[in-house]
């Protein structure tokens, strides 16, 4: 019987053709099932293999969800891992969260840069670590949750995912659209929203591959503008040293402003395997760890320390102040050409339309891994090719940024907040069944993956991930609701402890009930 009528084929349910020739019919069935779902990118007449078979004909990448099999795993360059994350960090959405921490949480300039040292650092490390998942096992981030999770509750999880990518890239592409608007203010926001957007789209179709080539190279001009932007303004002297605020009031700015730095942080974390899963499977974990490390910290630290200076001047008193009538007619864009168009004048305002196309590189990642994950929720979704699923992701996020283009601040702080939420639920499960249940990495057996009966059930995940949420209503401080806890840590506002209290409740949750859903379905 063929292989296609009966099984699953790799993620892909059974397609109805059937192949003809035995031979390779049961050459197939003893291939790895990432090797086998590679044949239906060629075989039968459904829209997906024509599909697929023309995606091959123009170089896109034809693999979805499917695992990559080890002879394919063949990007041998250890610094691309690093370049990718250099890339999408070292951009202006990246600059934008250190400069809100004067207009939005009205902190110090020593306090801000302690938040962002300190907050970045805890925030990437989940990213490194589930980095080093992919050459491992080669499966995507959202796949390889079906281990923590089980085949249903990763559903779930894939929603908030998908919610993350689209809610991100619309953020990221809104700051893009101001600094367009900053050099030409008769650009109206929805039209530098479609440039970013489309030209993302030209890249996240083609794939991997693609997406990793682009990265390599796209962090260079934007560094070498954030470094006119730090002469330029260090030349100016309006450089602020704002003092420390005392008392809850600043309290709660602090920890609210550092749920903020730890959202942004910690966003890759849900898609971080999938860009290592072309490393060889022999890779080393340490090198991929540092690698990553090292390509998330520099931009992250580096752009937001930068932000944050330059906001500083908007708390100059006395006279006009163009940094903040810049910020004010145009946002960070504005805030950016008070700094550059003044002494540099038509050069300065092309340095500003690299720093918005800078969002490319950013929501490269977002865009491609919401592809993925598309295909995650269901098995109709599988058997569309992921480079259809781009384009739909791309269309919702113009859908929302365009309204929000107006709203930016609070969209923001409100969006970064609730994704540091979910992610540190996702971190405290995840985590805690690695270290206490898998025991490392020889826990797993990776041809689990496309089975149900062999996977967690997830009751005591999605159990865990409702206390969770739990812990973070509780500890939120958002403008539209304050938890009781949230209320203690700060004035007015009160002081945002939502995502250490969600990562906590999550964690220890999961920890007791995981001890008797395994002892009583014994896996």
């Amino acid at each position: 019987m063929g292989v296609f009528s009966k099984r699953p084929v790799g993620d892909i349910e059974a397609l109805p053709e059937k192949r003809s020739t035995s031979e390779n019919d049961s050459a197939a069935s003893h291939r790895d099932d990432g090797a086998v779902a590679a044949e239906t990118f060629v075989v039968g007449d459904s829209f997906y293999a024509k599909a697929q078979r023309a995606a091959g004909k123009f170089g896109v990448e034809q693999r979805g969800i499917e695992r990559v099999p080890e002879d394919e795993r063949t990007d041998s360059s250890m610094s691309s891992v690093g370049t990718l994350w250099l890339s999408a960090n070292m951009v202006v959405s990246s600059f934008a969260i250190g400069a809100l921490a004067y207009p939005i949480f009205y902190l110090g300039f020593i306090d801000t840069i302690l938040i962002i040292f300190f907050v970045n650092i805890l925030g990437i490390t989940p990213v490194c670590f589930f980095s080093t998942f992919g050459p491992r096992f080669g499966l995507r981030q959202m796949v390889l949750s079906r281990f923590f999770f089980g085949w249903y509750g990763v559903k779930i999880i894939a929603v908030f995912n998908i919610l993350a990518c689209i809610g991100w890239s619309s953020v990221n592409v809104i700051v893009g659209a101001q600094l367009f608007n900053a050099v030409n203010g008769n650009m109206p926001g929805w039209a530098g929203i479609l440039v970013i957007a489309f030209s993302t789209l030209l890249i996240t179709f083609f794939g991997y591959k693609i997406v990793h080539t682009y990265e390599r190279y796209s962090w260079i001009p934007c560094f070498i503008i954030f470094m006119i932007v730090l002469g330029e303004f260090a030349k100016s002297g309006h450089f602020q040293n704002i003092p420390m605020g005392v008392g809850k009031s600043e309290a709660g700015a602090a920890l609210s402003f550092a749920a903020s730095v730890y959202g942004f942080a910690t966003g890759w974390t849900s898609f971080a395997a999938d860009y290592t899963v072309y490393q060889p499977v022999g890779r080393s974990r340490k090198a991929i760890f540092l690698w990553t490390f090292a390509g998330l910290s520099f931009p992250l630290l580096f752009t937001q320390m930068l932000g944050a200076a330059v906001a500083s001047a908007m708390s100059i008193n006395g006279g006009e102040n163009e940094y903040m009538d810049g910020y004010h007619s145009s946002g960070i864009g504005g805030l950016l050409a008070a700094v550059m168009v003044p002494t540099l004048g038509t050069f300065g305002k092309f340095c500003l339309v690299i720093l918005a196309l800078s969002i490319i590189a950013n929501n490269c990642p977002n865009i491609y891994s919401v592809s993925l994950t598309l295909q995650l929720l269901a098995r109709k979704s599988q058997q569309i090719p992921r480079f259809i699923w781009t384009f739909v992701g791309t269309c919702l996020y113009i859908a929302i940024a365009i309204p929000g283009y107006d709203h930016f601040e609070s969209i923001l702080e409100n969006f970064m907040l609730v994704i540091g939420y979910w992610l540190a639920i996702y971190e405290g499960i995840s985590l805690s069944e690695h270290i206490i249940y898998k025991r490392g990495f020889g826990g797993y057996d990776v041809a689990d993956y496309m089975t149900p009966s062999r996977l967690p059930p997830g009751i005591a995940a999605m159990t865990a991930f409702c206390f969770g949420a739990m812990g973070a209503v509780l500890g939120m401080a958002q403008v539209w609701f304050t938890g009781p806890i949230g209320k203690l840590c700060g004035a007015a506002f009160g002081g945002d402890v939502g995502f250490e209290l969600a990562f906590t409740f999550s964690a220890i949750s999961y920890i007791f009930l995981r001890y008797f859903e395994k002892k009583h379905f014994g896996r």
